[in-house]
């Protein structure tokens, strides 16, 4: 080996040193950049016949555990699944009310209740008349207020999915673009760690819209599925998913009742998406809103068909009906009845129908017993009214003897396919309404208690991500003191090189 190949050597060495330097400061400039894997440069020693011939650079690569990453990527699926109910259950929460706290529809049914107790004392007074429509306006409001927020967060969700989609297809694209990419670099054996952090961070952007597992080809391209097996696209073009605006009200349902699915190439693949934002967005927007919506509708109609029964048309749509019950599905005729239901305008022109009643009831062995109204210039203290209300309306029997009808708690909704996740007890509104609050209150804290536990497991796995991948800064200084004492020295022996070489020149000349 001679001065030629020690000058050859030690230029590659500082060539090294530089790839290294550069290297060293891609890492440090992105130790606090999200989902960053550290860059790593690989090194091996050249020989030929067993002659040092210096050293190879080869491209860096992310020092980064698969696993580890796959995990992490499920888990920001989960949390934001639970952010995106979270959000939606606790705007209703501020509406729901607690059992008993005053505001919530049990408390205001409650409220009902007293206020006839109070009138069936002195059924002429006039104020305690007009008390009981205001008891029974503010239940109607009540129910009117729970139904809006139901509305509200449900086509909040179908917004949000629209939105989405469009990250979700925007994202596939920057994938699809960083993998051609690499792809072209991959045969030049160019480094394309950068591009891999950049298509990283994409594929946990899209953790967080849809639960998906990625599988590198050995090309360099990258390949991503749902869960549920759906290959997504990642160079498609337009779209590739598609999602029609559209509104949701009560009676809207999906599919084919009004609601779009999530389409890609002509076919309907909404129930492959699960997990993330769109899996919440989806299971918010066409089973647990319609189903809270459902449950109360089920009580508005229940309130309503029972004060009727006993000869008093509180309760009516605007256009002053009682909806009826006993349709396939169960409510097929009353599927968005909380959001309408009002006291009845004759009742609020002339509160003494409170006491008088409104309407006949010839009476039925299965139901409630014959009533006559208090007729015009009948006696003011008319109480049979208020008794039957106080007995039985509010009650769990329609008459001595004969039990009110169930309120349903499972073949719900427009298509009759919801659940409500409670057993009323006994027959009585009562007791449906607690159940009602209880249980959807319950949900909603639920959903944040498990959302606390997976955030604690996603801290976690994201601290073992960053302890295999994340930039150590004391590593990094301290590989720079290293590289800083080899390039002096590889300096040096150019220098004494180029030195021995001129005292060479000078010694032949």
């Amino acid at each position: 080996m001679g001065l030629d190949s020690a000058l050859s050597i030690a230029s590659g060495g500082l060539a090294n040193i530089n790839a290294q330097f550069a290297l060293l400061s891609q890492n440090v400039a992105n130790a606090a950049t999200p989902g960053y894997a550290v860059e790593v440069s690989s090194q091996q020693a050249l020989t030929a016949d067993g002659v040092g011939l210096g050293v190879h650079t080869g491209p860096a690569t992310l020092q980064i555990d698969q696993a580890l990453q796959a995990s992490v990527t499920q888990q920001n699926a989960t949390v934001t699944g639970l952010q995106t109910t979270q959000t939606a259950l606790q705007a209703i929460d501020s509406v729901l009310g607690t059992p008993g706290s005053g505001n919530d529809i049990g408390s205001l049914l409650g409220n009902l209740q007293d206020s006839f107790s109070t009138l069936l004392t002195d059924p002429s007074s006039q104020p305690q008349q007009t008390a009981v429509v205001a008891s029974a306006n503010s239940l109607a409001q009540g129910i009117n207020t729970l139904s809006n927020a139901y509305s509200a967060q449900r086509q909040a969700a179908q917004n949000d999915l629209s939105s989405s989609v469009n990250t979700l297809n925007a994202t596939l694209a920057t994938i699809g673009q960083l993998s051609s990419q690499i792809i072209a670099l991959k045969p030049t054996n160019q480094s394309t760690a950068d591009l891999e952090n950049q298509r990283n961070a994409a594929v946990q952007t899209l953790s967080q819209l849809v639960n998906v597992r990625t599988q590198e080809q050995p090309n360099g391209d990258l390949s991503v599925f749902t869960t549920n097996g759906l290959s997504l696209p990642t160079r498609a073009g337009a779209g590739p998913l598609t999602l029609a605006s559209a509104s949701t009200p009560a009676g809207s349902f999906y599919p084919g009742g009004g609601i779009p699915g999530i389409m890609l190439g002509g076919s309907d693949v909404t129930n492959q998406l699960a997990g993330g934002q769109i899996g919440a967005d989806i299971t918010l927007r066409d089973t647990t809103l319609p189903t809270d919506q459902a449950e109360l509708d089920e009580f508005a109609q229940a309130t309503s068909s029972r004060f009727a029964a006993q000869g008093l048309t509180l309760f009516t749509d605007p256009a002053g009906n009682v909806p009826t019950g006993g349709g396939t599905p169960s409510q097929a005729g009353y599927v968005g009845f909380a959001g309408v239901i009002q006291v009845n305008s004759a009742v609020t022109a002339d509160p003494s129908l409170v006491r008088d009643g409104t309407n006949t009831i010839a009476g039925s062995p299965a139901g409630a017993a014959a009533f006559t109204p208090n007729p015009p210039g009948g006696p003011a203290g008319f109480t049979t009214l208020i008794s039957r209300i106080a007995n039985f309306t509010f009650g769990s029997q329609a008459q001595a003897g004969v039990a009110q009808p169930a309120l349903h708690t499972n073949g719900l909704g427009a298509t009759g396919n919801l659940i409500a996740p409670f057993n009323a007890a006994g027959n009585a509104l009562s007791g449906y309404a607690t159940s009602l609050v209880a249980s959807q209150a319950q949900g909603s804290a639920t959903v944040t208690s498990n959302l606390a536990t997976e955030q604690t497991l996603q801290t976690s796995l994201n601290a073992k991500v960053a302890s295999v991948s994340g930039v150590n800064m004391d590593t990094e200084l301290s590989q720079m003191l290293s590289l800083q004492n080899a390039y002096g020295a590889n300096a040096r022996v150019i220098s004494a090189v180029q030195s021995m070489f001129t005292q060479l020149l000078q010694s032949v000349q």
